[in-house]
């Protein structure tokens, strides 16, 4: 699956579906010091507010305190900025999920404050590492196969599943 390069953000295609998408997530961004401050089912909301029906779409607001900290000590009004979204969507593709994470420099960068980019630089290389977590998270596992165990020998020796 090709997906679109974006200006303000990173996404990526992952082999599990929807709901297992959504948990790897949540998993990934936990492993990098984010919370989810928020979470929006935009799936549910159009249903609700609109009687839309659409495929799942998770919206997670995620957190890292203290960069948000630093962030919010340079510049009081950066709240508005924050904090930063992530995408679990289900895919055209069945049994394929996209996530997407916002790019803090994007973001930030309308701020104009270059002071913010280091600390806005820090929350990408996180995200993007978010990113790379639930590719590998959901990356499929080898079958388990006998393994060909030799002795110092050379002789066969029962092998065990791996």
């Amino acid at each position: 699956m090709s997906l679109p390069k974006l200006a303000y953000g990173f996404q990526a295609a992952v082999p599990v579906p929807y709901p297992e998408a959504v948990a790897l997530a949540r998993e990934a961004l936990a492993a990098a010091g984010f919370g989810a401050v928020a979470e929006i089912d935009v799936q549910a909301t159009l249903r609700g507010k609109l009687g839309v029906d659409r495929r799942p779409y998770l919206i997670i607001g995620a957190c890292n305190p203290a960069l948000a900290h630093q962030a919010l000590a340079e510049e009081p009004a950066i709240g508005l900025l924050l904090p930063c979204n992530v995408v679990v969507r289900e895919s055209d593709d069945p049994g394929t999920s996209v996530v997407a994470v916002l790019d803090p420099v994007a973001q930030l960068g309308i701020t104009g404050r270059e002071d913010l980019r280091p600390v806005a630089e820090k929350v990408r290389t996180l995200m993007l590492g978010v990113l790379e977590d639930v590719g590998r998270r959901a990356a499929p596992t080898a079958p388990k196969t006998k393994q060909d165990v030799r002795g110092s020998d050379g002789r066969q020796r029962e092998g065990r599943d791996r």
